[in-house]
Order: C-alpha cells, then sequence, then structure tokens
C-alpha cells in the first residue's frame, strides 16, 4: 500500500477530492492521510498530489505487519497478557517487572 500524508490545507482538500472521485484505489482515509492501493494507478494518484503540492504530501510504500512473523512470541504473548490483566490501570513497566515477559526499555531498543 501506498501511505499519503498531507502537511497543508490545500493538499489535504485535493487528497481528499481524490479518495472520493478514485474510491477503488482508496484503501483507507484518515483524514490528513490515506492509504492508496499499492498498484501504477494508486502510484499515478499519490505523485499527482505531489506535484501539485509539493513538500506539502509525502509518500510511502508500507506492507501489512504479519505479527507471527515479524514479532517475537514473547513480545506477542506479553501484549496479550497485559491487555487481561486485572487492573486497567497498572502500567507496563510495573506489570512486566518480576516476570518472564520483555522489558518496556530493552524492547525500545530492538527492531522488528
Amino acid at each position: 500500500m501506498l501511505l499519503v500524508v498531507t502537511y497543508s490545507r490545500g493538499a489535504r482538500t485535493s487528497l481528499r477530492n481524490v479518495c472520493r472521485s478514485h474510491d477503488a484505489a482508496t484503501v483507507r482515509q484518515f483524514g490528513r492521510a490515506a492509504l492508496l492501493a499499492d498498484t501504477e494507478f494508486g502510484a499515478f494518484l499519490a505523485l499527482r498530489l505531489r506535484e501539485k503540492h509539493g513538500g506539502d504530501v509525502q509518500i510511502q510504500r508500507t506492507q501489512p505487519l504479519n505479527e507471527y512473523e515479524s514479532v517475537p512470541e514473547p513480545v506477542r504473548e506479553a501484549a496479550a497478557a497485559y491487555e487481561a490483566r486485572e487492573q486497567p490501570s497498572t502500567p507496563y513497566t510495573k506489570f512486566a517487572a518480576g516476570t518472564d515477559h520483555p522489558d518496556p526499555a530493552a524492547m525500545q531498543d530492538r527492531e522488528l
């Protein structure tokens, strides 16, 4: 998919118009940003916006996250356990202390 992010009012208006006019090429719209289909037409629409608005439009190619392939099992298990915790107000750092769950500082230093 192509992530298109806009940084000006004019670029946002153009992005909104593109998404409304080309619904088949729009995967999802978020207001200031949109995901366009990873097709030549999606690229055409994104590049057209950048030609019109210059640096007010940023384009990134994205790929979906396959959590079972990209995320280590301890991290997946920690996320599930943390969401199932008894006290919703407990911060993760306190929740993970004294357990086998990954340390948040260590996770911040490791790339997927």
